[in-house]
């Protein structure tokens, strides 16, 4: 069977559990604001599948992230907002937006498909406010402000809570120059760290 028949006949599954007849009561009780914490969950599973490197590990919490996807458009187009084809279409729409070097007749060198890419971006009107994890948020900043922006930032008027705040960017910002992500290798150290309890006096 073919992955696109494969795609709706999972469309499909997921409009049964949610019918408000024969389905799931758990299913049919959801709203997009109720499965927040299980889009949330399932991304850090996926991650932590990565970690991993075990393929059937990451197969299967990645089928867990595309059930949240799904869900989410099923609900929505119940709803009458939007469907899973417009999910798509404005994938599609936007992939080609943002890569005009591969779907255009762009320039293709690195620097020029970065700086492209973030003026695309930032023209881009969103209909929310991403509300970001701290670390994640640090990273974004100290990407278009140290790495690629090669902005200092100035200490001399901050406190001393905004220094040792000042001391974490940069931090974040060397763990994002050695191609790390700091949530990530935060969350790795203390994984570590626990698992290898140093010996008292050492």
């Amino acid at each position: 069977m073919k992955s696109s028949d494969r795609f709706g006949d999972l469309i499909d599954r997921i409009a049964r559990l949610r019918d408000p007849v024969d389905g799931c009561p758990w299913d049919r009780a959801q709203d997009h604001k109720s499965l927040r914490p299980y889009m949330l969950e399932e991304a850090y599973e996926a991650i932590a599948a990565i970690d991993s490197g075990v393929a059937e590990g990451i197969c299967d919490e990645l089928g867990d992230v595309l059930l949240q996807v799904v869900l989410h458009a099923q609900i929505a187009s119940e709803a009458g907002e939007f469907s899973m084809d417009d999910v798509i279409d404005g994938l599609i729409a936007k992939l080609v937006r943002r890569h005009p070097h591969v779907f255009g007749d762009a320039s293709s060198d690195l620097p020029t498909i970065l700086e492209r890419w973030n003026a695309i971006k930032s023209q881009e009107k969103a209909s929310h406010k991403p509300i970001l994890p701290p670390l994640i948020e640090a990273r974004k900043f100290v990407d278009a402000r140290i790495i690629r922006g090669q902005q200092p930032l100035c200490a001399e008027k901050l406190g001393a809570e905004e220094k040792a705040g000042l001391g974490i960017l940069l931090a974040i910002a060397d763990a994002w120059k050695d191609g790390f992500e700091p949530e990530i290798s935060l969350r790795k150290a203390i994984d570590a760290i626990n698992s290898q309890p140093c010996e008292a006096g050492t």
